[in-house]
């Protein structure tokens, strides 16, 4: 393995000057620098001895060194020719598969075929998070967990609590498939280049099955509806989207799941939504 911290200042910038090496902007290319965040995300993810983790976007390697590091057998998948050329160099010879290509078009069944326990390990560009995020938790994979850099927006919303500001579909969409830890926050100096707007880790832990047992394309239907005009009541959002079959009925059924009609969609949990599309009536 090569002997530079590939995830400090010094490392990223002997790379850069050494290979002639340009982040991307276009591909949202940021190299993590800080040691401390790294730690955690190796802890968050709670990488043991002989895991299996896949990585999403490996960049220079940093990441993949620190797994590399803690015992971990690594399938790195990087967009960037350049870098792959680069991670080639650097870990040959130990134990990381290399495949160059976009995350949402290889066919990750056929790559995880015979694994029983995959952890996801991923620094996202900002421009793919959420596509990339809902491919892994509705893939059928056999994920253990997903330990990801995301904009520091995106994982408050991911990770709020009913009432907030933050809370809405996102939140609810991905609390349907694991329980959410927000891990660290990360600031713009913790990566060369800095990108415009801090960042944070986030763990999701997936569960053996999905949080509750409902129509899902039915529920999903009622919490867009619910947070497409967050200003509106309750009510007023789903009567919009001709959900509840008009107003009067509407307000009947809110009231026979416990729920205010002048309420709004932040103060639903999963739970209410799911009893909702038990009731509920769907033009």
């Amino acid at each position: 393995m090569i002997d530079i911290n590939l995830a400090s200042a010094a490392g990223v910038r002997s790379v850069k000057e050494g290979r002639g090496l340009q982040a991307k902007k276009k591909l949202g290319q940021h190299f993590l620098i800080d040691g401390h965040v790294l730690g955690k995300i190796i802890n968050a993810a709670e990488i043991k001895n002989g895991d299996l983790v896949l990585e999403i976007g490996p960049g220079i390697g940093g990441v993949t060194q620190a797994l590399l590091q803690a015992g971990a057998r690594v399938i790195a998948v990087e967009l960037d020719k350049q870098l792959i050329t680069l991670l080639e160099n650097f870990f040959s010879g130990e134990a990381v598969t290399l495949i160059q290509g976009d995350i949402l078009k290889i066919d990750l069944k056929e790559v995880l075929r015979g694994y029983e326990r995959v952890k996801v390990v991923a620094n996202l560009p900002y421009y793919i998070t959420t596509p990339v995020i809902f491919y892994l938790l509705e893939s059928g994979l056999p994920l253990d967990c997903i330990t990801v850099m995301v904009q520091k927006e995106v994982a408050r919303r991911m990770s709020a609590a009913a009432g907030t500001k933050d809370y809405g579909s996102l939140t609810l969409a991905v609390r349907y498939h694991a329980d959410v830890e927000l891990v660290a926050n990360v600031p713009v100096h913790c990566f060369i280049p800095r990108p415009g707007v801090d960042s944070a880790v986030v763990k999701l832990k997936l569960l053996d099955k999905p949080r509750v047992e409902t129509n899902k394309e039915k529920m999903f239907k009622i919490i867009h509806a619910a947070f497409g005009k967050r200003r509106k009541t309750l009510l007023n959002a789903l009567d919009s989207e001709k959900i509840g079959g008009g107003k009067t009925a509407l307000a009947e059924i809110l009231r026979e799941c416990g729920i205010n009609p002048q309420s709004r969609g932040e103060t639903l949990s999963l739970f209410d939504f799911a009893k909702l599309s038990e009731r509920m009536h769907i033009l």
